[in-house]
């Protein structure tokens, strides 16, 4: 299988940080092996400390690596191409694109097809090494997916997926995060009116919800096998889950989905 050493990130926005952190906390590369770059570099300052290489300089980063992931919103992708462009190498370089809304025929407008592309969307979770990254290429390598895939794998979970559902993954996976986040929020300041303090609702509500993710990628079974373990006749579950059906509860978080993926489709 091709072996990826050298990584160079290319935008240092939130994403592109948060893939950082995931390597520094996964600890399958020296942070001396990681480029990332940013157009204001001094904001880097904290990952220079941590060992990473940083600077402003594309091309240089681009030189050091064998895995370029283009970490910059999609406005900015024409400028960063045209300095990385006269140095990717095909012998060399597999390139990952981190931006939503530009597609593979699209992005070779610019990246010749002699140089292996894929598509990537993460989430910010990939802090952690607890991503859900989605993968698509027209890359016909059995050794090159296997390399990207095998990477992002290392922090958190990741699928191959077709291209025509990008879109879809980066509702579900990247925008879903923030849904989740708004859920425990809200939970949140239920246990509080309910009369927990602040914080220890927080914790209580953050930890259910992990340990209901748990449930499902551990045991595999459907989300209403576990619901109905915690649902008994006339009990307080059943009552308080038909109560946020005949609030929308459901409709709303479906409708928030396809409306964001709307959006999406718009860029």
């Amino acid at each position: 299988m091709k072996t990826i050493e050298r990584i160079a990130i290319l935008g240092g926005g939130n994403l592109g940080r948060s893939l950082a952190l995931g390597l520094d906390k996964a600890a399958h590369y020296d942070p001396d092996t990681v480029w990332m770059t940013r157009r204001k570099a001094h904001r880097l300052t904290d990952l220079a400390e941590r060992g990473f290489r940083t600077g402003s300089d594309n091309a240089q980063a681009v030189r050091e690596s064998d895995l370029v992931i283009l970490g910059v919103q999609p406005g900015q992708m024409p400028g960063l191409l045209e300095d990385i462009l006269p140095v990717l190498d095909p012998e060399r370089h597999i390139v990952v694109s981190l931006a939503a809304g530009l597609t593979l025929p699209e992005l070779r407008e610019w990246i010749p097809p002699a140089i292996p592309l894929y598509r990537a969307m993460p989430n910010t979770a990939v802090a952690l090494c607890e991503s859900m990254t989605c993968i698509a290429t027209r890359d016909e390598s059995d050794e090159r997916r296997a390399a990207v895939t095998g990477f992002f794998q290392g922090l958190g979970q990741a699928l191959v997926i077709e291209e025509t559902l990008m879109a879809s993954a980066t509702v579900l996976g990247a925008c879903g995060i923030a849904f989740a986040l708004r859920f425990i929020r809200a939970a949140s300041q239920g246990g509080t009116e309910i009369g927990f303090e602040a914080e220890t609702a927080q914790l209580i509500a953050t930890q259910t919800v992990k340990g209901a993710a748990a449930l499902l990628l551990e045991g595999g079974n459907h989300p209403e096998h576990e619901i109905d373990k915690v649902t008994t006749p006339r009990g307080c579950t059943i009552a308080g889950l038909n109560q946020m059906e005949h609030q929308g509860f459901s409709s709303a978080l479906i409708r928030g989905i396809t409306t964001s993926h709307e959006r999406i489709e718009k860029l």
